[in-house]
C-alpha cells in the first residue's frame, strides 16, 4: 500500500477534544512552531561571566544605551533595584530616610538577636537598613559587624525594630552605642495577597472576635516596577508607589533618587515621544500628598522638565481624568499615541501641542488589560491580555481568536494576576505571556501567540520578566527560586531565602548547562470516518537539525473516550540517521508523540509519512 503523509496544521488546539482536533496537536512544551513547523525552542545560559542572585522576586528587565552607546541593564524585584554597566551589578535601591546619631541597639548575652531603636525608622518587615559610624561595640558586639546592610526580622513598634546580628553579644545591654542609618524604601510582597473576614481592615475597625464587612477586604498585590529612560537616565516607577530616576553619569555607586516636585504614588509611569513629558497614570490630585491619588487620572509634567507638574500659564503641564473603568493599570508608546489601559477600556492619548498639549479619546470598551506588564506593541500593532481573552490594536480594538484559550484562562491563578507579563521575540514574531496556574502562586506557565502566522503555543519555561533583544545580543529574562538562599552580590545579614537570576535566551539548546525536556503530541487521527480499525506497520520520520535522539510514541485507542495504550513496540528511538521504523500500531484512532530529552539535543519536525491501511476486528 502506498504510504500516506501526515498533514498536521501548526498551533496547539484545546478548545478542541483530541479527536476533534484532528489533523492537528493538542499538547507541547518547550516548543514552538515557525513557518508552520514545530521546533525545539532555544536555550539559555546564565547572564555576564559569573552567575549573579538578585534578592527577591524580579518584576522589570530593562536594557538601554547611554548617549555614547555604552550598554546598561536595569533590574527591580520586590525588595531592591539594581544597575548593570561594564560587567558590573550594584545595588542603586532608592534611600527613603536617614538618620545621624541617634541609633542605639537593645543585645541579650549570647544572642544574635538585635533590637534596633530609632523613633522614626518607618520600616517594615522585610526592609533593608545600612548602619554606618556605629560606636560603643553595643552589647560587646564589635563595632565592624554592625557597620553593614541587614535585612529587618521584624517590627516590634514604630520605635523598634529586630535584625540579626553576625556576631553573638557578650552581655545584655539597653540602648546601647549609637550608629547613623540609611533606610531603603519599603519592600513589597513577592506574591498578592486577598483577605476578609476575622482581623482584616483598618486597625481599630469594629470589634474584637467579629467578622468585618466585606468592604473592610484587605487586598495586597505584589510589588511591580516599570522603568523607562529620559535620554540617558533611567526613570524608575514603583506601581502604586513613587517615582525615581537614576544617573549614568554619576556612576554604579549612587543610588537612585525621588525625582522632586514629582507625584508620589501612581499607578504607572513613562516618558512620551517626541515631546518628552514625565506621564503619570492613576496619580495623585494633590501633587505630594499619597493619600489624593486617583486610579483614573493622568498627569503630565511640563515639556521637558520633569521635576515640574504644576500647570501655569508659561508651561504645558497638566491633567485629565478618565472615565470608563475603576482604575489605570498600564500605559504604552504605540504608533502615533499613547495607549492607556483600564480594568474596563482602551483609551489613546495624543500630543497636540499649547494650549491643550494632549488631547484623549475612549479607543474600546469591555477590553480592560489584567496587569501592568501585560502590554506589548510590536511595529505599532498592540497586543494585550484581558482577564479572560487576548486582544489587538492595529487602529480597532479585536479579540483575537485563541485555540488555547480556556486552556489558559480557566487555569489562571487570579490572585496572581499582577505578576503577568508578556515578552517580545522579534527574532521569532511571538508575543508570550507568562502567567500562575491556579495551583501556583509563583510563574509557572506561558503561552505564545507568532503573530505572523497566527498560531498558538503552550508551556511551563518559568520567566518573571523579559526583555528582547536590541541592547545585548540575545533576549534577556529572569526566574525566581522563592527558596533559594544563594550569596548575592554584597553580603547582608538576616537575609531571608528568595533569589532571581538573568539569562541570556535563544542561547544554545540547553537550558543553563542542563537537558531541555521537549515534546509535542499530535490529535487522534483515524482512517476514513473511524468505522475501521488501521494498522500502521511503518513510518517514516522527517526531522531537520536533529541532534541527539529523540523518542516517538504511539497512542492507540478504539473510541475517542476510551483509555489509550501504547503500540506494542513502544518507545520508537529516533537517530539522526534513522531511515524507516517498522511498528505494530493497531487501533481506530492514532496520536503521534515527539519528545526529546537529551543534553545538547535539538529538532525541528517536517512531516511523517506512514503505511496505513483497514484491519480486522479482532
Amino acid at each position: 500500500m502506498p504510504l500516506l503523509r501526515l498533514f498536521l496544521k501548526p498551533g496547539v488546539d484545546k478548545q478542541n477534544t483530541e479527536y476533534g482536533a484532528e489533523g492537528g496537536w493538542v499538547d507541547c512544551d518547550y516548543v514552538r512552531f515557525r513557518y508552520g513547523l514545530p521546533e525545539k525552542l532555544g536555550g539559555w545560559t546564565q547572564f555576564g561571566d559569573t552567575a549573579v542572585n538578585f534578592v527577591g522576586s524580579c518584576s522589570e528587565v530593562f536594557t538601554w544605551n547611554a548617549l555614547d552607546g555604552s550598554p546598561y541593564a536595569a533590574i527591580g524585584t520586590n525588595k531592591k533595584v539594581y544597575a548593570f554597566y561594564g560587567g558590573t551589578w550594584a545595588d542603586i535601591t532608592p534611600i527613603r530616610y536617614t538618620v545621624t546619631g541617634t541609633v542605639t541597639f537593645d543585645t541579650t548575652n549570647g544572642l544574635t538577636t538585635v533590637t534596633v531603636n530609632d523613633t522614626g525608622h518607618g520600616a517594615i518587615a522585610g526592609d533593608f537598613v545600612t548602619f554606618s559610624s556605629v560606636s560603643g561595640n553595643p552589647g560587646g558586639i564589635p563595632n565592624a559587624s554592625l557597620n553593614n546592610e541587614f535585612e529587618v526580622v521584624s517590627v516590634i513598634s514604630s520605635t523598634e525594630y529586630i535584625i540579626t546580628s553576625p556576631v553573638a553579644a557578650s552581655s545584655t545591654a539597653t540602648a546601647a552605642g549609637t550608629a547613623d542609618a540609611a533606610y531603603q524604601i519599603n519592600t513589597g510582597s513577592a506574591n498578592s495577597f486577598v483577605d476578609f473576614g476575622w482581623g482584616t481592615g483598618t486597625w481599630g475597625l469594629s470589634t474584637w472576635g467579629t467578622p468585618r464587612p466585606p468592604s473592610a477586604g484587605l487586598q495586597l498585590s505584589s510589588q511591580v516596577w516599570q522603568f523607562d529612560t529620559y535620554g540617558e537616565d533611567l526613570i524608575l516607577q514603583y506601581v502604586d508607589g513613587g517615582i525615581y530616576e537614576w544617573f549614568p553619569s554619576t556612576g554604579l555607586g549612587v543610588r537612585a533618587t525621588a525625582i522632586p516636585g514629582a507625584p508620589t504614588k501612581s499607578k504607572y509611569a513613562l516618558i512620551s515621544t517626541p515631546d518628552r513629558h514625565l506621564i503619570c497614570f492613576g496619580t495623585e490630585e494633590t501633587i505630594g500628598t499619597s493619600t489624593s491619588q486617583d486610579p483614573m487620572l493622568v498627569r503630565f509634567s511640563s515639556q521637558e522638565d520633569i521635576t515640574d507638574f504644576v500647570p501655569t500659564a508659561t508651561n504645558t503641564a497638566g491633567g485629565q481624568r478618565l472615565t470608563d473603568g475603576n482604575q489605570i493599570i498600564t500605559a504604552l508608546r504605540s504608533r502615533g499615541q499613547i495607549l492607556i489601559w483600564t480594568d474596563m477600556s482602551l483609551h489613546g492619548m495624543q500630543y497636540l501641542g499649547p494650549p491643550y498639549t494632549f488631547g484623549f479619546q475612549q479607543l474600546g470598551a469591555n477590553c480592560g488589560i489584567i496587569a501592568p506588564h501585560a502590554s506589548a506593541d510590536v511595529n505599532g500593532v498592540a497586543y494585550w491580555m484581558s482577564k479572560d481573552a487576548f486582544f489587538v490594536f492595529d487602529g480597532t480594538v479585536k479579540k483575537i481568536p485563541c485555540t488555547v484559550q480556556d486552556y489558559v484562562f480557566k487555569d489562571i491563578n487570579v490572585v496572581q494576576a499582577q505578576k503577568v507579563h508578556v515578552g517580545i521575540n522579534t527574532q521569532f514574531n511571538e508575543v508570550t505571556w507568562w502567567y500562575c496556574s491556579f495551583t501556583s502562586d509563583y510563574i509557572d506557565r506561558f503561552v505564545t501567540y507568532n503573530y505572523l502566522e497566527s498560531v498558538w503555543s503552550i508551556g511551563s519555561m518559568p520567566r518573571t520578566a523579559w526583555t528582547d533583544i536590541g541592547t545585548f545580543e540575545t533576549p534577556l529574562a529572569t526566574e525566581y527560586d522563592q527558596d533559594s538562599t544563594a550569596a548575592t552580590i554584597s553580603t547582608i545579614y538576616g537575609l531571608t531565602a528568595g533569589r532571581s537570576v538573568l539569562y541570556n535566551q535563544e542561547d544554545g539548546v540547553n537550558g543553563d548547562g542542563e537537558a531541555i525536556n521537549s515534546y509535542i503530541y499530535s490529535g487522534y487521527f483515524d482512517i476514513g470516518d473511524g468505522d475501521e480499525m488501521l494498522l500502521m506497520s511503518r513510518f517514516i520520520p522527517d526531522f531537520k537539525n536533529q541532534i541527539g535522539n529523540l523518542t516517538i510514541r504511539l497512542l492507540l485507542r478504539p473510541f475517542p473516550q476510551a483509555t489509550a495504550s501504547p503500540s506494542s513496540l513502544d518507545p520508537y528511538v529516533i537517530t539522526p540517521t534513522t531511515e524507516k521504523v517498522d511498528t505494530r500500531a493497531r487501533g481506530r484512532q492514532i496520536q503521534l508523540r515527539i519528545e526529546g530529552t537529551d543534553l545538547d539535543g535539538n529538532w525541528r519536525f517536517g512531516t511523517m509519512r506512514v503505511n496505513l491501511q483497514p484491519d480486522g476486528l479482532r
